[in-house]
């Protein structure tokens, strides 16, 4: 009998089969993130695998993508199955251990750093201190060391998650590797909002950044299954009302920025009004809300006189 020679399986083979839901899969990937998993199992950047997409697939990649995409059809996040996601321009490691990090998110950073350059708050605009409370993955602390590096002296970095900031440790040695000079400027601390901060801080920061929780106990049903059930609790809910977070953030503020400085956080769609009565209440001035790119109300801004 003739036998006939195996099927070679290539990479783009493997492509269109993940796209047509063939195999493990259980439905057709959108052809991004088939790209971005097929980028993942190879461990070849994009530009190479596009150059490579004739050739044969190697049987530890084939084993590696199977298992992604079994624990993408049980709904885990894309971004945990990838273990990386990119933030502003840091490519940052995602796991459970912290929120993914997100789009209006990315606002908040570039609010902070408008703020800080700014700011009046270190000698002559330099040496500026910012304070990141409930750091997750370290996105904002490690994009403000980075894209701020030339103004701030010290980012503190605080989580009372030591599985989280266990991933933000990670997160800065990946920044170390590439920019040294904008990771020698974070501190890693652990502890409850300003708790973690050492007393010497206070009265010094020039900017306070926070993304908290904001979601209140009785909305968790109404988040999409993928964020709910695998995605942590403690970073999403707040409490009964959603914004026992906001107000632990705010109402500490004014013991710890310097004069001029100012609070950057994050808030939920729906809350406009509710932090800037906040605000005003913590004491703080020319409270303000900015929008994120879906044009909704995002960020709080609030300074101390």
């Amino acid at each position: 009998m003739k036998r006939h020679p195996e099927r070679v399986v290539t990479w783009r083979g493997l492509l269109e089969d993940m796209g047509k839901g063939i195999g493990v899969a259980s439905g057709g990937h959108d052809c991004q993130e088939t790209r971005w998993l097929l980028e993942a199992a190879s461990g070849m950047s994009l530009e190479k695998l596009t150059l490579s997409m004739d050739e044969a697939a190697s049987p530890e990649a084939m084993t590696t993508l199977q298992e992604m995409l079994v624990r993408r059809d049980s709904g885990e996040p894309l971004q945990y199955v990838l273990g990386s996601w990119g933030f502003r321009s840091l490519d940052l490691r995602v796991d459970s251990r912290a929120l993914i990090p997100r789009p209006e998110t990315e606002v908040v950073v570039e609010t902070a750093l408008v703020e800080i350059g700014a700011s009046r708050c270190g000698s002559g605009g330099h040496g500026l201190k910012v304070a990141d409370l409930g750091t997750g993955t370290g996105a904002i602390a490690l994009s403000i060391a980075l894209e701020g590096r030339t103004l701030v002296e010290e980012v503190w970095a605080s989580d009372l998650s030591g599985d989280a900031l266990d991933l933000a440790a990670l997160n800065l040695e990946g920044l170390r590797e590439v920019a040294p000079e904008a990771a020698a400027k974070v501190r890693v601390v652990q502890g409850s909002w300003y708790e973690a901060l050492p007393e010497h801080l206070a009265g010094c920061l020039a900017v306070i950044v926070a993304n908290p929780p904001y979601v209140a106990e009785a909305q968790l049903s109404d988040l999409p299954v993928e964020v709910r059930s695998w995605e942590p609790l403690q970073a999403l809910i707040a409490g009964p009302t959603g914004l026992e977070s906001l107000e632990a953030v705010l109402f500490g503020a004014a013991h710890w920025l310097a004069g001029s400085g100012c609070a950057v956080v994050e808030i939920g769609a729906d809350q406009r009004d509710a932090a800037v009565e906040i605000a005003c209440e913590a004491g703080l001035d020319d409270v303000s809300v900015r929008s994120d790119l879906a044009g909704l109300p995002r960020v709080l801004v609030a300074r101390v006189s």
